[in-house]
């Protein structure tokens, strides 16, 4: 089995986009809806990609799936920051939906890939080979452990 970097998965550039949109949009807000909604909602937002990206740097996948869920936590958080700003006319109802839109997406890939890895993991699958390694000068033989 393949291990494809997270950076490189649509979830990932989905997530990416809600953030980018997120980061622009609040640099044009009155400074007190600036430091009340939008820096929750950048936060919130910025930490889904930061968490998935630690995650997949893991060893192993229960400490991966850890923070893949941490990730879901902060897309949701992400959607009340972003209904919230829409009902304080900080956000258009239409731009609100399609982003709205957008993370429903992103989050429904990351539930599908928190339940690849939980499956994988179920089924026993590695995502590296395990090989023989001999070291040169003494010609100790250590098997993948």
């Amino acid at each position: 089995m393949s291990h494809k970097p997270i950076e490189e998965l649509d979830v990932f550039a989905l997530f990416e986009e809600i953030s980018t949109w997120a980061w622009q949009s609040v640099q044009s807000w009155d400074s007190f809806s600036k430091h009340t909604i939008g820096e929750q909602l950048v936060r919130a937002i910025d930490s889904v990609n930061a968490n998935l990206v630690e995650g997949d740097g893991r060893y192993t996948t229960n400490d991966s799936l850890r923070f893949f869920i941490i990730a879901r936590g902060s897309a949701r958080e992400s959607r009340l920051w972003i209904v919230r700003a829409q009902k304080r006319s900080l956000v258009d109802l239409s731009t609100a939906e399609s982003i709205l839109g957008k993370l429903e997406r992103a989050m429904k890939l990351l539930n599908l890939l928190i339940d690849y890895r939980r499956r994988a993991k179920e089924a026993g699958v590695v995502r590296e080979n395990l090989e023989t390694y001999q070291s040169e000068p003494t010609g100790v033989t250590i098997n993948g452990a």
